[in-house]
Formats: structure tokens, C-alpha cells, sequence
């Protein structure tokens, strides 16, 4: 039985708690595995959606919940991913306040900090599930290296590498 208004609280931390685009990946891979919400390929599928659908990157939870529980997983994903921006501009009075602090800038450095560590070691797990072998490796290395220096566009990367791998990997 799904309990959605857990499901709907879980979302709603993983986005509060994150920094945007794929920063609710750790939270939400640890709680959706946990709860058994979803797979290790439901992720792999929501992301690359993710990644190829125009608009914001962070609209990759959106699918990732229509794909693991269905419509009114998506629907209630897409209100956990409205609702901060709303509280941020209720938050916003304050912040002007004390937004020149070095205290405020290093927590928002900590924090960018972790969501990235985090959602590397996530990535690294995903990837490493999926029983790569070495062509795999070398798409995704290869991938990256062309995602970094932000010459080719990522969604060009990331259909070449589907390509790739659909034509030579099977």
C-alpha cells in the first residue's frame, strides 16, 4: 500500500534539502530504495528523461515518480517541486538581511558542497549496478569529459551516447 502523503513529504525534503536540478538524487535514491518506491532502473530511465526533455533539469523527479508509482505519484511530485519556491520568497524578506555575512556564503558553499559529493557517490552506484563493461565505461568517460568542458551540449551527449551504446554494446 503507498502512503502518499509520506511519498509526498519525502520529495518535499530531498527538493528543500538540495540545490536544485539533480541535488534531490541522493535523498531521493535512499528513501525510494528504502521504501521500495523504486528500482535502480526507474532512476536510470528518469534521469536520462530528465536530461533530454526540454525545461529544468530538476523535472527529472517528476518522471522519475510517474515512472515508479504512476500518475498521482507524478502530480504529487510536481506540487513537492512548486512548493519551495514559495517558501523561498517567503524567506527572501529575511535573507536580505544577512546575505552579506561570510557565515551565510560558507554554509551556502557547505551545502553546494555536499549535494555534489552526494549526488556523485549516488551516480557511482547507479552506474556501477548496471554492470558496466568496458565500452560502457568508455561512453560514459568519454561523456563526461565532453559534458565538462561545455562545448557539446548535454543533451547532444546524451543521445550520441544512447546511440553508441544501442549500436555496439548488447
Amino acid at each position: 500500500m503507498m502512503y502518499w502523503i509520506l511519498f509526498f513529504f519525502t520529495i518535499l525534503k530531498a527538493v528543500l534539502f538540495s540545490t536544485g536540478g539533480f541535488g534531490p538524487l541522493p535523498a531521493l535514491h535512499a528513501d525510494f530504495l528504502a521504501n521500495g518506491w523504486a528500482t535502480e532502473q526507474h532512476f536510470a530511465e528518469a534521469i536520462s528523461i530528465g536530461q533530454i526533455a526540454p525545461g529544468p533539469n530538476g523535472l527529472w523527479v517528476v518522471s522519475l515518480a510517474s515512472l515508479s508509482n504512476g500518475t498521482f505519484a507524478a502530480v504529487l511530485a510536481v506540487f513537492a517541486l512548486i512548493l519551495p519556491p514559495f517558501i523561498i520568497l517567503f524567506v527572501r524578506k529575511f535573507y536580505s538581511k544577512i546575505r552579506y555575512y561570510p557565515a551565510t556564503q560558507g554554509i551556502l558553499d557547505g551545502v553546494v558542497l555536499v549535494v555534489s559529493s552526494f549526488s556523485i557517490v549516488v551516480l557511482a552506484v547507479i552506474f556501477q549496478n548496471s554492470h558496466p563493461n568496458a565500452a560502457l565505461v568508455l561512453i560514459a568517460v568519454i561523456s563526461a569529459v565532453l559534458a565538462a568542458t561545455r562545448r557539446v551540449p548535454v543533451n547532444l551527449i546524451l543521445i550520441f551516447a544512447a546511440v553508441i551504446g544501442a549500436l555496439f554494446i548488447s
